[in-house]
């Protein structure tokens, strides 16, 4: 026998699983691992949602669009070349379907009825926004500089050197500042419909001055995005599903130190003494701060497997005001 999904108010969970974390590691980068790795993310979230929760999931995307973006590279003397919003998009409708689908198969082992949709999500950034005249998001494969150099040349790429290991592709990282589908989100969650929503940071979209949309081709920061549907939705609790059980001060150091909870202010202070790096954990602390500046209670930061238990206090780094 099956059980519809409570309609009552329930509190509201947004969790963002890192695009890396369908990625277990370089020997396991197919669909089909990342599908494997869905469901076994799956498996922690549907508890979550069946104590009385309502959940929106999102999703990072990094590995998947430098895919399409390489295949893309691979086939451009036979096919046109995928436009980055695009690629967004395209990603948006794949890991959002695993990542729906794994969960429906879940709640059906269960005997549960609890709808699941997956949302192709439109973020609309600020078309003066300075990341446009100062491009740093590296995407895409490694290049040799005269490839990289002819590709600025033919496609008007910005282009830079990352790291000493080859030169990529760089593009803005715009701070997202509405979703567009924010409605119909809401109208999803009332109806007791778990949504799968601003994957991959989201498709960064401008408006033209007739209210048009238009995507321009950009990066949005995923944890920034999370953070804004999160604020937007009036959710209490915001976690971000990564890589590590919790947050380290000298990470990577013989001085690593784990941290099971944090205030905003202690955020702040560990900011200033540069203990997270841009490409990793800062974004996560900085859309933390902000969340909680618009009135969240509290961020929770840590592995797929440890979400039940962080939920309840006994995993991960928690962070409140």
């Amino acid at each position: 026998m099956t059980t519809k999904p409570d309609s009552s108010d329930k509190p509201l969970v947004v969790i963002a699983i890192g695009g890396n974390s369908l990625i277990t590691d370089a020997e396991h980068m197919s669909v089909v691992d990342q599908y494997r790795a869905a469901g076994e993310t799956a498996a922690h979230i549907a508890p979550i949602v069946n104590e009385s929760r309502r959940v929106v999931v999102t999703h990072g995307n990094g590995p998947q669009v430098g895919f399409i973006l390489l295949r893309s590279e691979l086939a451009k003397a036979a096919l046109h070349q995928v436009p980055l919003a695009n690629c967004v998009a395209d990603t948006q409708g794949s890991i959002g379907m695993q990542i729906a689908q794994s969960l429906q198969n879940e709640f059906l082992i269960q005997g549960k009825v609890q709808p699941v949709v997956a949302i192709v999500t439109q973020v609309v950034v600020d078309p003066e926004d300075p990341s446009f005249d100062n491009p740093t998001k590296p995407i895409g494969p490694f290049m040799s500089e005269s490839e990289a150099r002819q590709h600025a040349e033919d496609d008007g790429w910005a282009i830079a050197e990352d790291a000493n290991r080859g030169w990529r592709r760089v593009v803005p990282s715009p701070e997202p500042i509405e979703i567009i589908e924010l409605a119909a989100i809401r109208t999803l969650l009332d109806s007791g419909t778990l949504g799968v929503a601003a994957g991959g940071d989201g498709i960064p979209v401008i408006y033209k001055p007739a209210g048009s949309l238009r995507p321009r081709p950009a990066v949005i920061d995923k944890d920034a995005a999370s953070c804004l549907l999160a604020r937007e939705l009036g959710a209490k609790v915001l976690v971000f599903s990564t890589d590590v059980d919790k947050v380290a001060l000298n990470f990577g150091t013989p001085e690593e130190t784990q941290i099971e909870r944090l205030n905003a202010a202690e955020c702040r202070k560990y900011l200033d003494e540069g203990h997270f790096a841009t490409g990793s954990m800062r974004p996560k602390i900085e859309a933390a701060i902000a969340f909680l500046e618009a009135g969240g209670e509290k961020v929770i930061i840590t592995q797929p497997h440890h979400l039940g238990g962080a939920i309840h206090g006994t995993h991960g780094t928690h962070i409140v005001p």
